[in-house]
């Protein structure tokens, strides 16, 4: 298996998520127009990994339905009892064999992780010649987190889960984002042997380090400077701050590509959203799915565009418009509401007053407050 190919990354995605306060499996929650689970997988994808594994515990039949529809080349592994990350990692490693090369470990529940921290951990992993490469970074509260505990050399001496740690271990400011690359066969082989006497009961994927730097074997790390690039979400508290952060990413992609976005503070964008170069996005505006917008239109202010076309030139102003299309030069607005299969063709004019459409131009159906006009 080469450097640059991982023989696998396994997504470890079986938790029941239950601060989460939802009957709906907590990766399959939706950020930015994909859950948190496909957000995980693109990363992952970003490694071009033999294997793509994904752990399933919790409402596995949804995820795996998910994952059939959206991921069909992604394998999953039922974890039928919780009994922790280690736990998880070792039934992959008995019901699939990886043989040699570098696994990497990582979560269904951290949708902002991104790819080239991955690689970033993958090439560190292989320069070191390390049987084990945490990833690491520093949080001003790092409550929740396993804390690294390092020696007078700086190298890691131990990764204490917070429940096991020290009032002085506690107060660490460095943490464990749970993240591994692993030489497989070490894995394979040093899983097998996780105790379970902790504060839970349960196999730490931690120990896994512990018992390679009990024979002998390097174990090394990367320092991920910005701690929101590895945070986890668990609640809805944190789901909200996960999609501030990929939302802030998005307007910053296409800001950079040459599109205008008066006020970033009140846009948001889904990631499959395509955008043309001279589009300008007004504020309180919101792009979803697979909208398209084109070279030079204007939406906004006050818009909503679920998978909906506009065209190039195109304005559309305080409307929603669902699975929509509008044509070059046409005008949308104000206070107009296009339902499902609408078109509107190049140049019209339309918009809604008193519960109403009207427009000028040529054929095709509009639609404003669930009334139909010709």
């Amino acid at each position: 298996m080469s450097v640059s190919r991982p023989a696998a990354v396994i997504i470890l995605a079986a938790g029941a998520g239950t601060r989460m306060g939802s009957d709906l499996p907590k990766v399959l929650h939706t950020i930015c127009g994909r859950s948190m689970l496909d957000h995980v997988v693109g990363a992952a994808r970003e490694l071009d990994p033999a294997e793509l594994i994904v752990v399933v515990g919790h409402g596995r039949d949804q995820v795996i339905s998910h994952l059939a529809e959206r991921a069909p080349d992604v394998r999953t592994v039922v974890q039928h009892r919780r009994g922790g990350t280690g736990h998880a990692v070792r039934i992959v490693l008995e019901e699939v064999d990886l043989g040699h090369g570098t696994v990497v470990v990582t979560y269904g529940d951290a949708p902002v992780l991104r790819g080239r921290t991955l690689a970033a951990l993958v090439r560190e992993h292989a320069a070191q010649q390390a049987a084990a490469t945490a990833l690491t970074t520093v949080m001003d509260d790092p409550t929740g987190y396993g804390r690294i505990l390092r020696d007078a050399d700086g190298a890691i001496v131990e990764i204490v889960e917070e429940a096991d740690a020290t009032p002085e271990q506690r107060a660490i400011k460095e943490v464990n984002s749970g993240v591994y690359a692993f030489e497989a066969s070490l894995l394979a082989d040093s899983v097998k042997r996780v105790p379970t006497d902790n504060a839970k009961g349960e196999e730490y994927l931690t120990d896994v380090v512990a018992i390679l730097q009990a024979e002998g074997q390097r174990v090394a790390s990367v320092m991920e400077e910005d701690a929101t690039d590895v945070f986890g979400v668990n609640d809805r508290i944190q789901l909200a701050e996960a999609r501030r952060v990929l939302n802030a990413r998005v307007l910053e992609r296409w800001m950079r590509a040459g599109v205008t976005i008066t006020d970033p503070s009140t846009t948001a964008i889904d990631v499959d959203v395509v955008i043309g170069p001279d589009a300008e996005i007004g504020p309180g505006t919101q792009l979803e799915g697979s909208t398209v917008v084109e070279a030079g239109a204007r939406i906004g202010p006050a818009c909503l565009l679920r998978d909906t076309t506009v065209g190039a030139g195109a304005t559309v102003a305080y409307a929603v418009c669902e699975s929509a299309v509008i044509g070059p030069g046409a005008a949308v607005g104000p206070f107009a509401h296009l339902l499902p299969g609408t078109a509107i063709g190049r140049g019209e004019q339309v918009s809604g007053t008193g519960g109403t459409t009207s427009r000028v131009g040529g054929p095709g159906i509009a639609t404003s407050e669930g009334e139909r006009s010709a």
